[in-house]
């Protein structure tokens, strides 16, 4: 069937291969963000599809370097207590570099936004929808941002309650991520926690079923 909406060729291959080549990034170069650049890559975010339009994400900007220090902080101890809880593990946790905060050009908190209960269309069954709304944002910028040729990392290790006290968020929001964004000096081939021997991932068809949960009618 002829589709006259289909990308070309090359403009296909360039999604597809930058989908496959992003990596959650830990390790950043110095070197500062061109302004230009990430204004193009907040402008990608911000094109994401959102739930009844809410657009509920709200990015943070983080120039100051004691404000950088105390989110440090705040994931350092969030990361010792998850050794704790790890038991067995723990140990092989901590020698895992979880982030690059102190080291990347950029360093971004994103957000939800507060009085999200006001936006009832595609969210009075499944609330949550907001949040999927908020993580197409970071996608969009995580692929905008490799295609630049910067890495990114997600960092998931800290206390909610006590960031949004760190940066003065309004009742009713939540940060969802701290996002480490820079030049690197190379790309991990693969996911680090696969090479690190932390986990490996799945197969497609091990998480893919037809007409009922696991086949089973």
């Amino acid at each position: 069937m002829k589709n006259d909406h289909r990308f070309n060729e090359e403009e296909r291959a360039a999604i597809y291969r930058v989908i496959a080549k992003r990596r959650d990034m830990r390790h950043f170069l110095p070197d500062p963000v061109d302004p230009n650049v990430l204004k193009r890559l907040l402008a990608a975010a911000h094109q994401a599809p959102s739930v009844g339009l809410m657009q509920p994400w709200r990015f943070i900007r983080i120039t100051d370097t004691k404000l950088r220090s105390k989110i440090a902080a705040l994931v350092e101890e969030e990361r010792r207590r998850t050794a704790d809880a790890l038991k067995e593990r723990g140990d092989e946790f901590m020698r895992l570099k979880v982030d690059g905060i102190l080291e990347c050009g950029e360093l971004l908190v994103a957000a939800l936004a507060d009085k999200r209960e006001q936006h009832i269309f595609g969210r009075r069954t499944m609330p949550e929808m907001d949040l999927a709304s908020v993580a197409c944002a970071i996608q969009n910028l995580w692929l905008a941002a490799r295609g630049e040729g910067l890495g990114m990392g997600w960092v998931s290790l800290f206390d909610p309650l006590h960031l949004a006290e760190l940066l003065n968020m309004p009742t009713g929001s939540k940060p969802v991520a701290i996002l480490c964004l820079g030049h690197v000096d190379a790309f991990y081939p693969e996911p680090m926690l696969k090479t690190a021997n932390w986990a490996n991932e799945r197969p497609l068809e091990t998480l893919m079923f037809h007409n009922a949960w696991n086949g089973i009618i």
